[in-house]
């Protein structure tokens, strides 16, 4: 008699079953871990502007006014240098900063093809936008 060695195609179908199940599990959980890291770094660094800001209106009484909207790098109101704010998924660039008059502001973290929106900080410490 003849010994057959190896697998059969039916343990080997069972196999890949086994590796497409597991596979449809984690790819949705590991895109949302991604998403999750993209929105903590930009909330962090809005956090950090916002923290000059909060430094700037102390020592002035208002916030500094900026319109249009300006980068946060190389504004004269805060001491963020190049490359402070930069992280995995975010540029120096990417922060926008505007206030018009002075009590309030909006600090925009620019979505490009990381976030499905621009994700925005106010003076009330309202965060908005990156999913949507």
């Amino acid at each position: 008699m003849r010994r057959n060695s190896g697998f059969s195609l039916v343990e080997l179908m069972i196999v890949i079953v086994i590796i497409g199940v597991l596979a449809a599990v984690a790819v949705p959980i590991y895109n949302n871990n991604v998403t999750k890291a993209k929105m903590s770094e930009s909330d962090a660094s809005l956090g950090s502007i916002r923290t000059q800001l909060r430094v700037y209106y102390g020592e002035n009484g208002e916030y500094p006014t900026v319109s249009p909207a300006g980068y946060v790098i190389g504004a004269t109101w805060n001491d963020i240098r190049t490359g402070e704010i930069t992280g995995k998924y975010f540029t120096d660039s990417s922060f926008t900063y505007l206030s018009t008059d002075g009590s309030s502001y909006t600090i925009t973290c620019a979505a490009g093809d990381i976030l499905r929106s621009d994700r925005t900080l106010n003076q009330a410490g309202t965060l908005a936008g990156g999913l949507e």
